[in-house]
C-alpha cells in the first residue's frame, strides 16, 4: 500500500536511472508544497522505496515532476533548444488511502504516457 513511482525510458528501452523527480502536495487553488526530491535508482524507482507508506498517505492531491530534459541531456541525447519536453508534471488525486497508488511514467524526449498502476 502507499504511493510509488517508476520511470521507463522508451527511447533506450530500460529504466530511467538517474532521473531527478520531485513530489509535491497540492491544494485546490494550485499551491504546491515540496515533500521530497530524489534521483531514480538503477531500476528507475525511488531509492528509498515508497514515496508514502500506507500510514503516511493522506487523501488529497499530489504532483510528481520529472526532469525529462536533464535526464536525456545526461544520456548525451542531442536535444533541440528549447527541448520539446522539459519537465513532465503529473497531477493526481488519492481518494482511497487503503489502496496502493502507483504512478508509472513511460518517457522519451518527445512523448510520455502514464496510468494508475498496481
Amino acid at each position: 500500500m502507499g504511493l510509488s513511482t517508476h520511470v521507463l525510458d522508451t527511447m533506450h528501452g530500460g529504466p530511467a536511472a538517474g532521473m531527478k523527480v520531485s513530489l509535491f502536495t497540492t491544494t485546490e487553488d494550485g499551491q504546491a508544497t515540496l515533500v521530497k526530491s530524489f534521483t531514480l535508482n538503477h531500476d528507475g524507482r525511488n531509492p528509498d522505496g515508497l514515496l508514502y507508506d500506507n500510514d503516511s498517505l493522506q487523501r488529497g492531491t499530489y504532483r510528481l515532476v520529472f526532469d525529462v530534459k536533464g535526464y536525456f541531456a545526461s544520456k548525451h541525447v542531442e536535444l533541440p533548444e528549447p527541448n520539446f519536453l522539459n519537465q513532465v508534471s503529473l497531477d493526481f488525486g488519492v481518494a482511497h488511502t487503503d489502496q496502493h497508488y502507483h504512478v508509472p511514467l513511460l518517457v522519451s524526449p518527445w512523448s510520455y504516457s502514464t496510468y494508475r498502476g498496481s
